[in-house]
């Protein structure tokens, strides 16, 4: 565990050197791909967002399995894609602001944490789902649309360790008793 911890701490430190660039203004909606259609017109009115103003990928159980797999737990990650995530990329320097809807297992803050080390800095992020879901196909749609936006691919390496981080956190949060704690 230790091991773990110092290499997600070098990983933070070095993520700045590695970030891809991003020009501002550039959005997407990533929707998981097990909602009805319903389900998806709750998530856009979520994120304050008319369907068909930005472009939409999809995000599904088999996309969550390849990034999350032998890191989090099979059944958060579970059977269907269901949560959603909106990201508007941001000017360099504006930082992360991430907010949740229906989500219980990830923070907002571990979502921070995650991104900036997987080398996504600046950028609105809204995370929703038509009922309460762990929040991980969002996750793996937010780096889906980073890339699609950036047309650079983040780091293997950096997505791996954003992951664990992510994990280490949230399993810090549960045996002190609050997953909003940390």
């Amino acid at each position: 565990m230790r091991k773990t911890l110092a290499f997600i701490l070098v990983l933070c430190l070095l993520a700045p050197l590695c970030v891809a660039t991003a020009s501002g203004g550039e959005a997407r909606a990533v929707l998981g791909g097990g909602l009805t259609g319903g389900q998806i017109e709750f998530v856009y009115s979520s994120f304050g967002v008319e369907r068909g103003s930005v472009a939409e990928l999809t995000v599904t159980n088999a996309d969550e399995r390849e990034y999350l797999e032998g890191l989090v737990d099979s059944a958060l990650i579970g059977t269907n894609a269901i949560s959603c995530a909106y990201i508007e990329l941001l000017p360099e320097g504006e930082g992360l602001d991430v907010t949740t809807e229906n989500i219980n297992w990830c923070t907002p803050e571990m979502y921070v944490g995650a991104l900036a080390t997987a080398g996504i800095t600046d950028a609105r992020i809204a995370v929703s789902a038509p009922f309460a879901v762990s929040g991980t196909a969002a996750l793996t749609g937010v780096y889906l649309a980073y890339e699609d936006m950036t047309g650079e691919e983040l780091s293997e390496e950096a997505k791996r360790v954003s992951t664990q981080e992510l994990t280490v956190t949230a399993s810090l949060a549960d045996s002190i008793g609050s997953p909003g704690s940390v």
